[in-house]
């Protein structure tokens, strides 16, 4: 009887490490991974639950100009005309494409873009960080020390972005271009990159540019200090992309300048708002301290090697931020946002290496969960933990009144006449226009604006008379008055309404006047 043929034994493959049922072999999630996604969805619900304060309704008014005419948009809170206005971008033409598509309003494309920019930043982190160090815990970390070690004191400004202050700056135009820079940044530090790669790098650059001017000039230095500390070492190197990098700057030039709305180049050496920014000098300590846990890391970055990127960045942001201080351009201070990130990623990556720690490592982890708490409990806790679950009391985002009561009586184009500091900055989210606006903007000399705020004080005096009150309202073709409860209401003006929260009264004056579509 014949045997039968010996079948081979079957191979039992082993299921890869981390594979699941839905995908076998897959890597299981990194910790940035993970982290990030909570993050994102935490910062979400608290930028969500914040309503509409600061200067989000000069956001959602340029949406809504746009909306209204999306090549030719008036003034983002005045009926004048809106050429050269440097807040129409490609984000705001991009959000007004959105309106115009969904039917939304201004204020609600500005809340949906907080959880889109986010994400641009937050792979934006990971991307650069994972260029700087292989690491895996070193973006957590990073992540960790840019929201929470800045100061004791609340920093709220555009393009700053600790956990309060994100609370009501994701959806705006800085949250996006930080993103951008990131990636720029992650761009410039990978290495050679070829002729494609270096014009793309500048429309990229050109691109932020546009979006925030401000937050451009950090993110020039950046990709500067990348191609000086690691593309560009020796005559030789130098000589072999420098051309290379001169396609970068043209790119950037011609995608800035090409842009038909405003000319970003137009905005240097413009003074009309660095009165606004002297505090960001004035209050630094305070609003900064607990970043410069980030120098004994950068310190160690710059004994290995003097030209480390982080290093070069850090000292000409230091630089710029100097120039801003002596020269009086106080608006070079908004990059001190910026300027902490070499410090806070320089830290985050020392504190990733792997264990056994020495000494010194081991004290500096000590003292940045320290600050990393002081900042959290003083600052930063009352963006994530609402007050209905607070036992502390600690300090929440700002909950400005809703004027939904008086811009449900108005139609886009109406003339409000006001000066109380929150309906000049929320009302032109509704469509409507304010005498005189109130932050500077380049489509409008500001000797207009000052001649437009004189005639608002005139109106609101004490001892104004009627003819006076009447030739500005004719002037200025005046609607609407939206009073504080203090101020006298003039005789022939019509009540309408009271503000249910703030007791501020809306009176009906002039005639209808011009209103847009």
């Amino acid at each position: 009887m014949r045997a039968l043929p010996t079948l081979p034994a079957p191979q039992v493959r082993r299921a890869a490490r981390g594979a699941t049922a839905s995908g076998a072999g897959r890597r299981r999630p990194g910790p940035y991974l993970v982290c990030g996604a909570l993050f994102w969805l935490v910062m979400t619900l608290a930028y969500w639950r914040v309503p509409m304060c600061c200067d989000f309704g000069q956001h959602a008014a340029v949406v809504e100009r746009l909306r209204a005419d999306l090549l030719h948009p008036r003034h983002p809170m005045a009926d004048l005309p809106g050429d050269g206005s440097a807040y129409y971008s490609p984000y705001a033409v991009a959000q007004a494409l959105v309106a115009k598509t969904t039917g939304l309003a201004g204020w609600q494309v500005v809340k949906v873009s907080g959880p889109l920019n986010l994400l641009v930043l937050l792979t934006g982190i990971g991307r650069f960080v994972r260029v700087l160090t292989p690491r895996p815990w070193a973006p957590v970390l990073a992540l960790g020390a840019m929201v929470l070690l800045w100061g004791t004191r609340t920093a709220w400004w555009s393009g700053y972005l600790g956990l309060m202050s994100m609370t009501g700056n994701l959806g705006y135009p800085s949250t996006c271009a930080i993103g951008l820079a990131f990636w720029a940044w992650a761009w410039a530090a990978r290495g050679p990159l070829s002729w494609r790669g270096h014009a793309g790098l500048g429309a990229l650059c050109g691109l932020v540019l546009l979006i925030h001017p401000i937050s451009s000039v950090a993110a020039v230095i950046g990709v500067v200090s990348f191609a000086c500390g690691g593309s560009i070492r020796g005559a030789a190197a130098l000589a072999r992309t420098l051309p290379r990098w001169g396609l970068t700057c043209a790119a950037a030039l011609a995608v800035a300048t090409t842009w038909p709305y405003f000319n970003p180049l137009a905005l240097v050496g413009d003074q009309s708002v660095d009165w606004i920014h002297r505090q960001l000098y004035t209050e630094m300590p305070q609003r900064f301290w607990l970043a410069a846990l980030g120098l004994p890391a950068l310190f160690v970055r710059w004994r290995r090697d003097h030209r480390d990127p982080l290093v070069l960045m850090f000292a000409l942001d230091c630089a710029v931020v100097a120039y801003g201080w002596c020269s009086g351009h106080y608006t070079y201070g908004r990059i001190l946002g910026l300027t902490l990130v070499p410090l806070q990623f320089a830290l985050a990556v020392e504190l990733a290496a792997p264990r056994p720690w020495g000494t010194r490592r081991a004290a500096l982890a000590g003292a940045t969960a320290l600050g990393a708490a002081v900042g959290f409990f003083q600052v930063q806790a009352g963006a994530v933990v609402p007050r209905a679950l607070d036992p502390i009391g600690f300090d929440q985002p700002p909950r400005w009144p809703d004027y939904t009561w008086a811009t449900s009586r108005m139609r886009p184009g109406d003339v409000v006449l006001t000066d109380g500091y929150r309906p000049t900055r929320s009302l032109p989210a509704a469509g409507v226009d304010l005498v005189a606006p109130a932050w500077p903007d380049t489509s409008l000399d500001d000797d207009v604006r000052q001649r437009r705020l004189r005639a608002v004080r005139d109106y609101l005096a004490p001892d104004s008379t009627r003819a006076e009150r009447a030739a500005v309202v004719r002037r200025y073709h005046v609607r609407w008055l939206l009073l504080a409860p203090a101020q006298r209401v003039p005789p022939e003006a019509v009540v309408v309404a009271w503000g249910p929260r703030t007791g501020e009264v809306l009176a009906r004056v002039g005639g209808p006047g011009p209103r847009r579509p």
